[in-house]
């Protein structure tokens, strides 16, 4: 099980690695001297839109200077916070749970993996994997899981993130 997790991790976190769009050249403004050409290369190591120090916000669409979209990342915290943690990832957008098993249902429980796949706040913009065992003569079994629980995770955490931009912007 923790094989088929690290191999998951790894898959989203090499995908994150892919190029993007390519971008027009827009020549009346390309850089006039050999160091504006180099940062153009190059790019900044901080992102364009740089890092915030002690919480202080940039002017951008998705209200943090986090890698992930920080209503999306901050909803899913908040929607998954009943459940330990094994790994929080702000600037690649993964979140992995521990096993969580629920004291009115012994022998089941259920671990979760969410990716955070933009920077904008957008309806696909959040995939959720959950995990189910069930207990079965002493040893826990992997069960499959109802594709209804993913979607209603992922519906609870895009109606919060809503909520805390709507929150943010009055």
């Amino acid at each position: 099980m923790r094989k088929k997790v690290l191999l998951c991790v790894l898959v989203s976190l090499l995908s994150a690695c892919s190029d993007g769009p390519t971008v027009p050249v827009d020549n009346d403004n390309a850089p006039k001297s050999e160091v504006g050409a180099r940062k153009v290369r190059n790019g900044k190591i901080t992102g364009d839109d740089g890092i915030g120090i002690l919480g202080q916000k940039k002017d951008n669409s998705d209200g943090g200077a986090i890698g992930v979209n920080s209503y999306l990342w901050r909803a899913t915290l908040d929607t998954l916070s009943f459940m330990p943690l094994v790994s929080a990832d702000p600037f690649g957008g993964v979140i992995i749970t521990d096993w969580y098993e629920d004291p009115k249902t012994t022998g089941e429980r259920f671990k979760v993996n969410a990716l955070i796949l933009d920077k904008s706040l957008r309806a696909d913009g959040v995939k959720i994997t959950v995990f189910k065992q069930v207990m079965e003569h002493g040893m826990w079994r992997d069960q499959k899981v109802v594709e209804k629980l993913q979607q209603s995770l992922e519906d609870t955490i895009l109606t919060r993130a809503r909520q805390l931009r709507v929150s943010q912007l009055k």
